[in-house]
């Protein structure tokens, strides 16, 4: 094993987590925020992705496209919120509807099962042939993201959201609409993912329908190895965000070490249960060793 490999890989390892960083925080508003297992984004990055290239393929500017990508995004959000709020659909199963149906949305948008889009015949973004430029772009996007979410969950409007996921009878109880804050919340959320969606296509060169699969996955385990590693750090709203895209980065530069270990890439969602797996117990057992402790010391 050669570690310059292993040192070439980390760039783009850096990359990928940056924008994949973006739809953790998609993860983040609806898991921590809202207390909701959101399981759509497995289908809106998929939907952002296919509508951002097929845009761009029509020749959109890339801009452009990525600002439909987040809408694209949103109104799947849209969807899941109303499955849930207006016809009682629990929010785990509200959420795979929608990625199911998402799946044939993705087909009819693209036309095909993939739509590649060249580097060198369209004006994009970021592209993983320039990673330097990739990792700036994608810090900026990073950046504004937290910036304008630091400043929108600030409002009355962002506020009433946190309340609702606190404690939804306790808000219901002092005026709030909760279920209208439940569908604000994953709308943003997913036009998040939409976004992160729109621009990995721009970086990866292609949009695919299975681009999406195992998303949550990425998203839960940026979001706990974040709060694991920086939640007693990391008090700040904002920085609490930034430490989910810190958390999705690690992510990446794990993987890039289990590839460069020699592991076969189709282990890598069995590796990706086991990392969240682990982080998610990590808590728990360190409650409890910290129980043992005091009894003996008792």
């Amino acid at each position: 094993m050669n570690i310059m490999n292993l040192i070439q890989a980390l760039p783009g390892s850096i990359a990928q987590g940056l924008i994949w960083g973006i739809m953790a925080i998609g993860v983040y508003i609806t898991y921590k925020l809202l207390d909701y297992a959101d399981l759509t984004v497995d289908g809106s990055i998929g939907t952002g992705g296919a509508v951002a290239v097929v845009l761009m393929l029509a020749g959109v500017n890339p801009y452009i496209a990525l600002l439909c990508a987040a809408l694209a995004g949103a109104v799947a959000g849209l969807v899941t919120g109303l499955f849930h709020t207006a016809f009682g659909i629990p929010p785990i199963l509200s959420g795979i509807l929608t990625q199911l149906g998402l799946y044939s949305v993705n087909m009819r948008i693209m036309g095909a099962s993939n739509k590649a889009i060249n580097v060198n015949q369209y004006d994009l973004i970021l592209s993983l042939r320039d990673i330097p430029n990739a990792i700036l772009i994608s810090v900026i996007f990073v950046i504004a993201t937290i910036a304008i979410l630091y400043w929108f969950f600030g409002t009355e409007v962002g506020r009433a959201i946190r309340a609702t996921g606190n404690n939804e009878n306790m808000s219901r109880a002092q005026g709030i609409n909760t279920n209208i804050m439940k569908v604000f919340g994953l709308v943003l959320s997913n036009a998040l993912v939409g976004l992160a969606g729109g621009l990995y296509a721009q970086y990866q060169g292609n949009a695919d329908v299975n681009m999406g699969r195992g998303a949550i996955v990425i998203g839960l385990a940026a979001v706990i190895i974040g709060g694991v590693l920086f939640g007693k750090i990391f008090h700040n709203f904002a920085l609490r965000m930034c430490s989910v895209v810190f958390g999705a980065i690690l992510y990446f530069v794990v993987i890039a070490v289990v590839l460069w270990l020699g592991l076969e890439t189709t282990d890598l969602k069995l590796i990706s249960a086991l990392i969240v797996a682990l982080f998610l117990a990590a808590p728990y057992l360190k409650g409890k060793r910290a129980i043992r402790r005091a009894r003996k010391g008792a």
